[in-house]
């Protein structure tokens, strides 16, 4: 009798394992949707846990939804998620997160990152898209670099319109703008994904004050 139960919790065991080890390979991808069109990002939470929390927890509460892409450098990046469409105004963010550029991901064509000030612990909420490699931002033995967290795994023909989009000076941004403004309407989880790296309900934070207007958010 007790060789019969062992036998069949090995079997029970055998035939868990696969669904067990799909779910935990699973990844969470988000879809940003712009007025440009759309494009999905893949996150790696193995990499960058802090990061990845940290931009799903924005993603959740809606953050994204009615932001700018506001800085296009073609051969560059892409950046936005921090100014609202309607004022251009810097929106209210949380506590900056943990620098994570020494996880091992690289700057490189269609990796998605955090971008941030001069200090190296300083990005929230926006993020940016590599055009390009970057190893200028990757970090050195000397200094931080910019933490990847993701890459575009879908619609990078969408951020390479964007990339080449006409840009100048308007309102509050001295440069790199798009003249037209590009829009992200909504950031969403896409149905189907393993969400493990951040829990269901978004952590309780008050928000801290809005960044100054001359605040250096960004990537170079």
């Amino acid at each position: 009798m007790a060789s019969a139960l062992l036998a069949l919790a090995g079997l029970l065991v055998h035939t868990m394992a696969p669904a067990a080890d799909q779910a935990a390979t699973q990844a969470t991808q988000v879809r940003v949707a712009t007025s440009m069109g759309d494009f999905v990002i893949e996150l790696m939470p193995e990499r960058a846990p802090l990061t990845v929390t940290n931009f799903l927890r924005y993603v959740r509460e809606g953050y994204y939804s009615g932001t700018l892409i506001h800085r296009v450098v073609a051969n560059f990046v892409i950046q936005g998620g921090g100014h609202a469409a309607s004022d251009l105004k810097l929106k209210p963010v949380h506590d900056p997160v943990n620098n994570e550029s020494g996880n091992g991901l690289q700057n490189k064509r269609g990796m998605v990152g955090l971008a941030r000030g001069e200090n190296a612990h300083s990005g929230n909420a926006q993020f940016y898209v590599n055009l390009v490699d970057n190893p200028d931002l990757d970090p050195l033995p000397t200094r931080w670099g910019y933490a990847v967290f993701g890459r575009v795994v879908q619609g990078m023909d969408v951020v390479d319109r964007i990339g080449v989009t006409p840009t100048g000076a308007s309102g509050p941004f001295k440069s790199d703008t798009p003249l037209k403004p590009v829009v992200i309407q909504k950031v969403e989880i896409l149905d189907g994904t393993s969400q493990a790296a951040a829990p269901t309900t978004a952590p309780v934070a008050t928000p801290v004050a809005t960044p100054s207007q001359d605040t250096i958010l960004s990537p170079k």
